[in-house]
């Protein structure tokens, strides 16, 4: 009991963007109006791009995790806006919101004891929480990097 706690403490640690991950608000802080969805030779996506792939991820991990009957977007398009950049701000803002929403999501399935870290789900193919968990954390550390990245050949501080 009491390592199954310190896994779940070590989760949430890296869930939260400590350690070795850069935090979603300091990856996210500074990109604004333009610079949102501006395109930067060489690089893939633009900042718009990987915040809502971000998001979008999270969400369907999440979903994933708490209702077997969910179903994902098709794979890979259906991660990725098509667009260059979002509607306005306020789209951008309310993709930061529901990043942040659906993280603290993720994070009480992990604090929630109730919650079977290594129990199978009865769908997903031998798949667990742990390892959705994983997933998340994993997932969100590249992409959050990508972000760092993109600021930096933005000339925005990092």
């Amino acid at each position: 009991m009491v390592d199954e706690q310190k896994l779940r403490e070590q989760l949430v640690y890296s869930l939260s963007g400590k350690g070795a991950h850069v935090g979603f608000e300091k990856a996210v802080k500074g990109i604004t109006g333009e610079l949102m969805g501006k395109r930067i030779p060489g690089l893939a996506h633009t900042a718009w791009q990987v915040l809502f792939h971000l998001w979008l991820t999270q969400w369907d991990i999440l979903e994933f995790s708490r209702d077997a009957s969910h179903q994902s977007p098709q794979w890979p398009k259906g991660y990725w806006p098509a667009e260059d950049a979002p509607k306005n701000e306020k789209e951008w803002e309310e993709t930061v919101r529901k990043f942040k929403a659906d993280l603290a999501s993720m994070i009480e399935l992990v604090r929630d004891p109730a919650n079977d870290l290594l129990k199978t789900f009865p769908h997903g193919q031998g798949l667990t929480l742990l390892r959705e968990e994983i997933l998340v954390i994993d997932h969100n550390s590249y992409h959050l990097g990508q972000l760092v990245d993109v600021k930096r050949l933005l000339g925005i501080e990092v």
